[in-house]
């Protein structure tokens, strides 16, 4: 495996001509993500409104999202809650690029942490360890702080862009052990099997892979096998992992393992990490990447709400 390809290493940052654009824009990320926290939930609040007005698909897909999710919450409840969601969105701009690129002494002061106690008991059996979480807007920050006590590495999808790769894998690797791509299922495999720890959030739509639709919110939902597969093929332990921001605290808390898992039944299973992702969005519902329309892929016979 060469230095470019590790799970461990970024690699050298891509050159030529046509790399400079985004490479101006990864230049003014990390800048943001050295702003004062202040200024950065201030701006990422401002940022949060404009995006609710300049992207109606994304608004569109978070509003029918919110409806099929909540549906006993009133319009008003919901459109309320529709704005909340751009608010965090915004902040989390800016929260991604702290994390990668920033100072993140400010919440380690005031960070909690519960639950540790299961992670400590496992790494001393020598067991691998697969957290499962969702696509929160605090992800990151969260991811960052836990690295101060475990060694966790994550997997993510490639980008087509050299340079948005490279700047992915640079920020995360600022922090965590090793970051896989989603097509080095066998590597990742191996650092469960190993003892490592895998972080992974599997609430999203990923077409192309093994999925099974199981209720999210009681609807059903595209869910991919993988959880399954993981803990099945590996022998791995399996921890949700709740993370939100409340005021400027962060508060991540690590359940018990779920017990029998896996079974002999993987649509049974990916129901059970859906029930536990969607207990870790009751726990902070404006913090949830409502924008990605996660019921695009129905059931046969069943048009798509958006």
């Amino acid at each position: 495996m060469t230095d470019a390809a590790s799970p461990t290493s970024a690699g050298p940052v891509p050159r030529g001509l046509r790399h400079w654009p985004m490479r101006a824009g990864v230049a003014v990320l990390a800048a943001a993500g050295r702003v004062p926290w202040p200024v950065q939930r201030g701006v990422g609040r401002l940022l949060g409104a404009i995006a609710f007005v300049l992207a109606p698909p994304r608004r569109h897909a978070a509003r029918v999202n919110l409806r099929l999710c909540f549906p006993e919450l009133d319009e008003a409840s919901r459109t309320r809650l529709l704005h909340e969601t751009f608010r965090d969105f915004g902040i989390g701009l800016f929260e991604f690029a702290r994390a990668w690129w920033g100072d993140i002494a400010p919440m380690r002061r005031d960070v909690v942490i519960e639950g540790l106690e299961h992670l400590r008991a496992l790494q001393a059996q020598g067991r691998g360890v697969l957290m499962i979480s969702g696509h929160f807007m605090t992800l990151e920050m969260a991811g960052r702080l836990l690295c101060d006590h475990v060694p966790l590495a994550g997997m993510y999808r490639r980008y087509r862009n050299p340079v948005m790769e490279w700047a992915v894998k640079r920020g995360r690797l600022r922090y965590a052990a090793a970051m896989f791509a989603n097509d080095e299922i066998r590597a990742a495999m191996r650092h469960l099997k190993q003892g490592g720890f895998l972080w992974y959030a599997p609430d999203q739509d990923m077409r192309g892979k093994d999925t099974v639709f199981a209720p999210f919110f009681g609807v059903p939902a595209a869910t991919i096998t993988a959880t399954h597969q993981f803990a099945r093929v590996s022998g791995c332990a399996v921890v949700p992992f709740f993370h939100r921001r409340e005021g400027d605290r962060y508060i991540l808390r690590i359940a018990p393992p779920l017990e029998d898992f896996p079974s002999t039944d993987a649509a049974i299973d990916s129901a059970r990490v859906n029930a536990a992702i969607e207990a870790m969005v009751r726990e902070a519902p404006s913090q949830y990447l409502w924008i990605h329309r996660r019921f695009k892929r129905r059931p046969d016979g069943e048009a798509a709400p958006y």
